[in-house]
């Protein structure tokens, strides 16, 4: 395991840990992928809840799962039932990459999932994070994690100064998480961490009063919890106005697939196109039919 290059002693470490794991257990989460160490419905899980709300997923992460109940159910579907279960989750990508990568640990590993990191990071659409996410919920590898939560609390717990998306700071909190990591229960840590960055250690307002690790937190100590971590200024994005087309024969309404190339292909759609801001702003105007 990576050495934190830092002057945190071990027993700072060493108390870290089992604070944690002892919150964990009074207060951990009640979320239905934690029910078993599967590393099926672990790695399920961790793909819907990219990008998405843990809310937003629980329906659907028990539909799919009483759908396609094990890797071989998945492997054999058709993509276009896949995709209809993905509905309304968005970010397709990431159910295809999911259809592939059961594809692949059936027809490579014999319907097992790898258990290290990097056969695991081989698997399409599976980075850094959920990686070492199944490795450590589903198999116990001591590996630390970083997502949007657990990045947050250990950047205030070592007063992190710079960006956190900054590729030096990336590869510091990288290493910390995996300086930090429990080596006996690393799956119980690092969901606890998680549970800890979510609920308590929130963006705005964290509730420091409560917090487990406030004795141990630099920030804390310097007053500095709500101006950390640093955040770098998001990108803009770009608007798209778009006419949909709803033709309806009788009980039959004309829809399209989208082709390969477009965004969310696939999927089935009703025919539409592209219109500047301006004639959208027109077309908006319009008194109904």
């Amino acid at each position: 395991m990576a050495a934190y290059p830092d002057d945190l002693p071990d027993s700072w470490r060493r108390t870290v840990r089992s604070v944690l794991l002892r919150w964990y257990r009074r207060h951990a989460r009640c979320l239905p992928w934690r029910e078993s160490a599967d590393p099926y419905r672990v790695w399920i899980s961790e793909i819907m809840l990219q990008q998405t709300t843990i809310a937003a997923v629980t329906p659907y992460f028990e539909r799919f799962c009483r759908r396609f109940p094990d890797v071989d159910r998945l492997a054999n579907a058709p993509e276009h039932e896949v995709l209809r279960l993905w509905e309304g989750l968005g970010y397709y990508s990431r159910a295809r990459n999911l259809h592939r990568a059961a594809r692949i640990v059936v027809d490579r590993h014999g319907g097992h999932f790898p258990e290290s990191v990097a056969e695991l990071e081989a698997l399409p659409g599976i980075g850094p994070y959920t990686a070492r996410a199944v490795a450590s919920f589903a198999f116990g590898r001591p590996v630390g994690i970083l997502e949007t939560n657990t990045q947050r609390l250990y950047a205030r717990l070592i007063e992190l100064n710079e960006p956190v998306s900054a590729s030096a700071s990336r590869r510091l909190l990288w290493n910390f998480a995996d300086w930090v990591v429990s080596p006996r229960q690393p799956g119980r840590f690092n969901q606890a961490a998680m549970d800890i960055g979510s609920t308590i250690c929130v963006p705005r307002s964290p509730d420091c009063s409560v917090c487990p690790l406030k004795t141990h937190c630099s920030a804390f100590r310097n007053g500095r919890q709500h101006e950390l971590p640093i955040v770098a200024d998001r990108p803009r994005t770009t608007a798209v106005t778009e006419v949909a087309l709803a033709i309806q024969r009788g009980p039959r309404v004309l829809m399209r697939q989208i082709a390969d190339g477009e965004r969310w292909a696939g999927l089935w759609d009703f025919v539409r196109f592209p219109v500047s801001n301006d004639q959208g702003d027109r077309l908006q105007r319009l008194p109904p039919a």
